[in-house]
């Protein structure tokens, strides 16, 4: 696992209240392009605190949800009793083979997009099984948000990021699933400028950094949503990419 994500995601309690949940659309047009029905077995891969889980456990018979890091277990535990959320990592699937009808990652994928990982999701689902992904990402047309955008980008480093597609490339030369469909929807978070912060605070390169450095940057956070309030409240906007491929 890369340090990023080792370290960056050690906050669950944050990552679950600052994190926007997934628009309503994007949710029905991912269950419906992966087939998913009242008797689907669905697998959710790197849930974290299980935002998507959640999106989607109430459309199948059941779901499996894998995740790494025990903080984000715990807190999955908190918010979806009724759910079964295992250690595991996208290599090495704690499923037997053929066992899922589908396989969902939701802002996750670019963590651990590799052939093996590919490999292991191949291995689980059954015969005519699809992979589903989705990101939320801030809608960097919008000018402050690009502004935000530019405070956290020389943070990368060599962090994996939906950005980069090198997840794509990774799906692209693999023989073992098709071609990807795709969609894309809009929505907003809506709160505080303090919301805008909590948000930026939760991202994993942020919370990596020596908290003087944090502080520093968060503050410049909040200077750049103060100007975009409307009332007392500001909008970050979001495009939603959702994708979905077939295992061949």
């Amino acid at each position: 696992m890369h340090r990023a994500a080792r370290e960056g995601y050690r906050e669950a309690e944050r990552y679950e209240r600052a994190r926007p949940e997934y628009p309503a659309e994007a949710v029905d047009w991912l269950a419906g392009a992966l087939g998913i029905g009242p008797a689907s077995l669905v697998l959710d891969i790197g849930a974290g605190t299980g935002k998507f889980t959640r999106a989607i456990a109430s459309r199948c018979r059941a779901v499996v949800a894998v995740e790494p890091l025990e903080g984000m277990r715990r807190e999955f535990a908190l918010r979806l009793p009724a759910a079964r959320v295992v250690a595991g990592a996208a290599e090495a699937l704690p499923l037997r083979d053929g066992s899922a009808d589908a396989a969902t990652a939701a802002q996750s994928f670019h963590w651990f997009g590799s052939p093996e990982a590919l490999g292991e999701i191949h291995r689980v689902l059954a015969p005519g099984g699809r992979l589903g992904l989705l990101w939320n990402q801030r809608d960097e047309s919008v000018a402050w948000v690009r502004g935000l955008g530019a405070l956290l980008e020389p943070l990368e480093g060599d962090a994996p990021r939906f950005r980069t597609g090198r997840w794509r490339e990774v799906l692209r030369a693999s023989p073992l699933f098709g071609p990807l469909r795709e969609a894309r929807f809009r929505t907003s978070q809506v709160g505080s400028p303090e919301t805008v912060v909590e948000r930026i605070a939760s991202t994993s390169l942020v919370a990596c950094l020596p908290d003087d450095r944090r502080a520093e940057l968060l503050a410049a956070v909040g200077r750049l949503a103060q100007p975009a309030r409307a009332g007392d409240l500001v909008h970050l906007p979001y495009l939603t990419h959702v994708y979905c491929c077939a295992r061949r």
